[in-house]
């Protein structure tokens, strides 16, 4: 079953080789804690490719509000603790400006959904192989198209597992389009 995943990160991969979206590069902090209580902390440094594809998958709103479009995404991210996790799974993507005001500006906001494999190395134990992962990111168009992001996640295995611990990512990312 483990290796459903690798074999979907590439069959993915291949079916949408033709498509438009972002590379996405980014460095972060994995196992960043919110609270005070800094006591057995994890933190270690934090690694990640996406390729989000441009193609909607599924439309679950009104046409003329490109905020329910959902879109494909696969991606591979690395820790200090030689942790893994490949994912694949849904982002939307819409410009903040349109959302708020209806008028287009240089600032997104791109919330994801996934589901992956993971192996935590010598890092922290999620509780089980399989693990969700929910994204929220704000970028930044550039004027060359590219965009620096932004974003804050949560990695756990939603209380399917013994123990659900549970880990936060706060990454900056660099996105390139293809």
């Amino acid at each position: 079953m483990r290796y459903c995943f690798i074999l979907v990160f590439f069959l993915f991969h291949s079916f949408s080789s033709f498509a438009s979206g972002y590379n996405v590069y980014s460095v972060g902090f994995y196992d960043f804690e919110l609270d005070e209580d800094l006591q057995g902390n994890n933190l270690t440094g934090d690694i990640r490719f996406e390729k989000r594809y441009d193609n909607v998958i599924f439309e679950i709103g009104p046409e003329e509000d490109n905020f329910f479009f959902l879109k494909p995404f696969y991606g591979i991210e690395l820790t200090g603790d030689s942790a893994t996790y490949i994912n694949t799974g849904f982002y939307i993507d819409d410009n903040l400006g349109e959302l708020f005001t209806g008028k287009n500006n240089d600032f997104n906001f791109t919330p994801s959904l996934g589901v992956g494999y993971y192996d935590n190395g010598t890092g922290k134990n999620l509780g089980k192989w399989l693990q969700f992962k929910t994204t929220f990111e704000i970028s930044y168009l550039l004027k060359n198209n590219n965009r620096i992001g932004l974003s804050l996640a949560h990695i756990s295995n939603a209380n399917i597992g013994d123990k659900n611990p549970g880990v936060e990512v706060l990454s900056l990312s660099y996105q390139k389009p293809f």
